[in-house]
């Protein structure tokens, strides 16, 4: 299911989701710089989450939870995550307020990081992307608007349909992926990312948990929530 947008008039401009899309899309442009130039693969080593050099102690590394959530691995990676981060954000934004949402965004993708870099410890695949991060958007905003009507495209066989949905019933079947994914890797003794194709579904499942439970104490204080 590809989201396309929301019916949620906002009342404040999302400058700071702009900014947020805007720096994700400069650190990609460098990478793909870096690309050209075969200088790419220390870029990512330096500033991903590495698990495996994360537990190792080194003071150094724990800057890596915030810098990996602007590394992304190839177009498909970051069209898909600024998609949904600019199909929610704004809306998660204007409820909270610019500076709490910057300081929740940026929270969140460490939480989310650090609980993947946690269960897959033994893995030397560097974690990258601003999916946990964005997983937190998704979770508040599944607090603040449940029955949001959301316009998504749906596969169908071979066709695709247009289909207004409840944001309950997407971000539900979205969160629910996630965890049963996850769930299965650890069903199968699953000890490093690499085992699951490199999908950081614990980092996708913990964001989305710590958004709706931060959700609900960042949210200004506007009457009640819709």
């Amino acid at each position: 299911m590809i989201p396309l947008r929301d019916n949620i008039n906002s009342k404040t401009k999302p400058i700071i989701n702009w900014l947020i899309i805007l720096a994700n899309c400069y650190v990609f442009y460098i990478e793909l710089r870096l690309q050209n130039s075969g200088h790419l693969e220390k870029f990512i080593e330096h500033w991903a989450v590495i698990p495996t050099h994360l537990w190792a102690h080194s003071s150094t590394e724990w800057t890596t939870l915030l810098t990996a959530t602007f590394l992304h691995g190839g177009w498909t990676h970051i069209i898909g995550n600024m998609l949904f981060l600019h199909v929610f954000g704004h809306s998660v934004e204007d409820r909270m307020g610019h500076l709490r949402y910057f300081i929740f965004y940026l929270a969140i993708g460490m939480f989310a990081n650090g609980t993947q870099a946690y269960i897959s410890a033994h893995s030397s695949l560097p974690l990258i992307g601003a999916s946990g991060a964005i997983a937190g958007v998704l979770g508040a905003y599944f607090f603040y608007y449940p029955y949001a009507k959301i316009l998504t495209i749906v596969p169908v066989f071979f066709f695709y349909r247009f289909i207004e949905l409840p944001a309950f019933l997407f971000l539900g079947i979205w969160f629910l992926i996630q965890t049963l994914q996850g769930a299965s890797a650890l069903s199968i003794g699953v000890k490093t990312m690499q085992d699951v194709g490199g999908v950081a579904w614990w980092a996708h499942a913990s964001g989305f948990i710590g958004g709706l439970l931060l959700g609900p104490a960042l949210a200004l204080k506007r009457g009640k929530v819709r």
